[in-house]
């Protein structure tokens, strides 16, 4: 047992502090060693409480993610088949090309624990920290046209919100397109990327970005009062594996439902989960701003807004924000 291993077991097995003394005793190893081992445990997702004159205690140790149950829970269904399972990655979403490119198949899922440079929508950076959240991508092959495509995007986000309402009883709401929120604070992304060649989608990466089991202490200032976590709205850590087999499943009957009925039936469940329908919304495109109410999806994905003068305008790509009284 290496010492960052016996560094956990001693924090695990004690019920209260363990004093910085005892550790260097133990491991035989300096105080600033100790310290060392105890910000190298933290960048691995463990949250570790110290304080002077008592030492350090335990209060969060992140759990790995179980590959096999979920590929053996999902092994006949559509998506999560087969996972590829990276502790750290620069990205899922390069990752789950570079499959698809080599004519991986659809369903394959790329999973880390740890993006170094996570994308979100316009070129964003996405925050994901070490063991604590759902970083994912999957390979769709899908038959549908080009010119929709911003419908598998919406689908996306309506799966992702049925199976976390199901999972933790949070009644989540989307933001167009494809933000997650609770509260009025973004919980999950979705990013949609296609790749065509003779003017049909030849395979598509879906990025889902789950804030799974962060802590309020793993956000910057800045992200806190927008961001949060299914542990802190929840008060207590989520089950991965569950969420993503979830996700997986009502997934796939949408995407069954898609293809037998069209985009209609997807179209107004969207719109019942939707936060911003009938509600003044600043619109930020890359353009210009302006303010506007949404109303309703267009059947092919975009959204049609009226604006202050009463006329109406269709919005293919855009930030969506509150109107500030």
């Amino acid at each position: 047992m290496n010492n960052h291993e016996r560094l956990i077991e001693l924090l695990s097995n004690s019920d209260g502090f363990v004093s910085g003394e005892k550790i260097s005793e133990e491991l035989g190893i300096s105080r600033t060693a100790v310290w060392k081992q105890i910000k190298k445990l933290e960048a691995l997702g463990y949250e570790i409480e110290a304080v002077t004159k008592h030492g350090y205690r335990l209060l969060y140790a992140p759990t790995g993610f179980n590959v096999e149950t979920v590929q053996n829970n999902l092994a006949h269904h559509r998506f999560g088949h087969h996972i590829h399972y990276c502790k750290a990655v620069d990205s899922t979403q390069f990752a789950a090309r570079e499959l698809a490119e080599q004519g991986g198949q659809e369903g394959i899922v790329v999973l880390a624990e740890q993006q170094l440079s996570g994308k979100g929508r316009m070129g964003r950076v996405w925050h994901s920290p070490y063991g604590k959240g759902i970083w994912m991508s999957i390979i769709l092959r899908p038959l549908t046209p080009i010119q929709l495509a911003p419908q598998l995007t919406l689908l996306t986000a309506v799966a992702l919100t049925q199976a976390i309402r199901k999972v933790t009883g949070l009644e989540v709401g989307i933001k167009w397109p494809n933000d997650i929120l609770y509260n009025g604070k973004k919980l999950c992304g979705i990013l949609l990327e296609s790749v065509a060649e003779e003017q049909r989608l030849k395979y598509v990466i879906a990025g889902i970005g789950i804030s799974a089991n962060l802590s309020a202490q793993d956000y910057d200032e800045e992200l806190l009062h927008k961001a949060t976590s299914l542990r802190i709205e929840c008060g207590q850590p989520v089950r991965r594996e569950q969420l993503v087999e979830a996700f997986m499943i009502e997934w796939e009957t949408l995407f069954q439902q898609y293809e037998q009925e069209g985009f209609t039936p997807i179209a107004a469940l969207w719109e019942r989960y939707a936060l911003s329908i009938g509600q003044r919304m600043l619109i930020t495109t890359v353009q210009e701003q302006f303010i506007a109410t949404p109303l309703s999806l267009t059947n092919n994905g975009s959204i049609l807004v009226e604006l202050e003068d009463g006329s109406q305008r269709e919005i293919y790509s855009a930030d969506m924000g509150e109107v500030k009284q």
